[in-house]
């Protein structure tokens, strides 16, 4: 079940440009997620979440994923507190460098799978406990 998340109204025209603004590791990493192509799960682009936008957002998977990098002018003290404010929702980050995403794509695609096949592991595991015996 996806939990409706809060964010600031006034965001959401922020977020729509810089969607029309993407950087070139956005672009790149977006057409790998558009579209219910990583394991037919959906990904948003610049999704506005309490006072911030994250970079990707998978609803289903309570899953945001930032690219590091030029882009990205916020200092890194200001990075961790926005990140574990959202994370008090429920959210997990997933963060890569701009330059990996550019250099070392198919890496980056791996680590995305691999997060999302230990997710679903994991609940699987708490829906199907074993059987005491």
């Amino acid at each position: 079940m996806k939990k409706i998340l809060p964010y600031r109204p006034d965001l959401k025209e922020k977020a729509q440009k810089l969607r029309q603004n993407s950087t070139l590791s956005e672009v790149l990493l977006w057409n790998h997620l558009k579209q219910k192509q990583m394991y037919g799960y959906r990904f948003h682009r610049q999704k506005p979440i309490l006072d911030y936008i994250v970079d990707f957002y998978a609803p289903e998977l309570m899953l945001a994923i930032e690219i590091d990098g030029s882009s990205h002018n916020e200092s890194v003290a200001h990075d961790r507190k926005r990140e574990k404010a959202i994370e008090k929702l429920g959210v997990r980050f997933l963060r890569f460098q701009d330059r990996d995403i550019q250099y070392r794509i198919n890496e980056v695609l791996i680590t995305i799978q691999e997060w999302i096949e230990a997710h679903e592991r994991a609940n699987e595991q708490e829906q199907n406990p074993p059987l005491p015996g």
